[in-house]
């Protein structure tokens, strides 16, 4: 965490969160005080009308999320989209950045690149998705959980094709891994784990020219 982020997270009325008691572990290692509100997927629809009326009344509100940015493949996004339709200016606060993180670290090309999220869970979904992507030539980068992310790279195998790519863990966290290769070696490797926590991957894109 950023010294200016640390400041805000102090000064502001109130910060919502994903999860009141992750954050609250955090504020504690920094020594803030402040107070929290549960924001996430399952009470955005209750909450985003709550923090809108603070909003209005002129109070300060932060947003934060379990591990990243705030409104990048989180609620976030809904809160933030409902804040500037009606006026609320929106101020971005820096911090760390799994998807740019894993992208400076891949050794990939980074001058173009698109980010796709999390996969569809469902696998007729996510098949679609990533064959629509095989000929992307831009360097791709994904959201994936721990334990799904060696089906993901099984899948990508068969229908990407044996490519580079690189798996980043824990990113700029104490247990930080980062594992490069073609995907047939680290899928081979991952086999053989058990990963925990935060997960990014990046895959090279298509060097084919047409």
């Amino acid at each position: 965490m950023t010294f200016r982020a640390a400041e805000i997270l102090s000064r502001v009325d109130l910060v919502a969160c994903e999860d009141t008691r992750r954050t609250g572990l955090l504020f504690k290692h920094f020594d803030i005080r402040n107070r929290l509100l549960s924001y996430h997927d399952h009470n955005k629809l209750r909450r985003t009308p709550e923090i809108l009326e603070m909003l209005k009344q002129g109070k300060r509100v932060a947003l934060v999320t379990d591990a990243g940015t705030p409104g990048v493949s989180d609620p976030g996004f809904y809160l933030i989209r409902a804040a500037i339709e009606r006026g609320q200016r929106v101020v971005p606060v820096p911090g760390a950045s799994a998807i740019l993180s894993a992208l400076v670290v891949s050794g990939l090309p980074s001058d173009r690149f698109t980010f796709e999220g999390f996969l569809p869970r469902r696998q007729g979904r996510r098949h679609k998705r990533l064959v629509s992507l095989k000929d992307e030539m831009r360097t791709m980068v994904f959201y994936e959980s721990a334990r799904r992310v060696s089906k993901s790279l099984s899948e990508m195998l068969e229908l990407l094709g044996d490519r580079n790519v690189v798996v980043g863990r824990e990113l700029t966290k104490r247990h930080e891994e980062v594992i490069r290769g073609r995907l047939s070696e680290v899928f081979a490797e991952l086999a053989k784990r058990s990963l925990k926590g935060e997960t990014v991957v990046v895959v090279a894109g298509n060097e084919r020219r047409d």
